[in-house]
This record gives C-alpha cells, sequence and structure tokens, in this order.
C-alpha cells in the first residue's frame, strides 16, 4: 500500500521560509515522479513543482519560480519542498503527489498525501 505523508506546514510570517517534508511507503525507491500542489478553498488546484525520475531540472508554476524547490532523498524516501520569500497568495494547503511518470504526477497523480496548512501572514 502507497502513503504520503506531508508535515512541515504551519504560521510563518511574510517573507519567511519553511520546508515541507513527504514521507512516503510503498513507492519503488526513486523510480517515480513526484509533485507538489496546493489549493486554496474555492479555487482550483495549482501545481508548484514536479521532477521527473530522471529529469536534470524540475519544473515549477510561475507564481514559485526562485522561490520554492524541490527535492528528494531517495535513501530516506522523503520528498522536500523548500520554500523562501513567502508572501500572503503562498497560503494553501500543500500537497505531495507521486505517480509512476512525471505526466501523471502533472495531470492527474495517483498518489496523493493528505495536506499540511501553510498560512503565511503580513
Amino acid at each position: 500500500q502507497v502513503r504520503l505523508m506531508e508535515s512541515g506546514g504551519g504560521l510563518v510570517q511574510f517573507g519567511g521560509s519553511l520546508r515541507l517534508s513527504c514521507t512516503t511507503s510503498g513507492l519503488p525507491r526513486g523510480n517515480y515522479a513526484i509533485g507538489w500542489f496546493r489549493q486554496v478553498p474555492g479555487h482550483d488546484r495549482e501545481g508548484v513543482a514536479c521532477m521527473a525520475t530522471s529529469q536534470i531540472r524540475p519544473t515549477y508554476g510561475e507564481s514559485v519560480k526562485g522561490r520554492f524547490a524541490i527535492s528528494r532523498d531517495i535513501a530516506n524516501d522523503t520528498i522536500y519542498l523548500e520554500m523562501s520569500n513567502l508572501k500572503r497568495r503562498d497560503t494553501a494547503v500543500y500537497y505531495c503527489t507521486a505517480d509512476p511518470n512525471l505526466h501523471g504526477v502533472v495531470t492527474n497523480a495517483r498518489h496523493w498525501g493528505q495536506g499540511t496548512q501553510v498560512t503565511v501572514s503580513s
């Protein structure tokens, strides 16, 4: 059974930084694409970042380019999202995702975590 569990969310001040973690289990180690999405109630889900198994450079949503970084620790089965220079509009529930391929992660990821709330205060 595949499980993804996010942690690290919370309240952070405008301009601050936060690192989200996503521990995984049941996935073939390293052999899957990963991603982070976010959603605000009443709004569409937004892609934040994604990374294929062999991709050198991850892909980021326009609103987070230069501020967020996705990475993975294959040995510890953990996915990370480093967020810096946070803005009020970054407030959302953040979800980590995994899929056998990058297209799946971008369109309709097979596996999702339960989400973690990030709130940026002014």
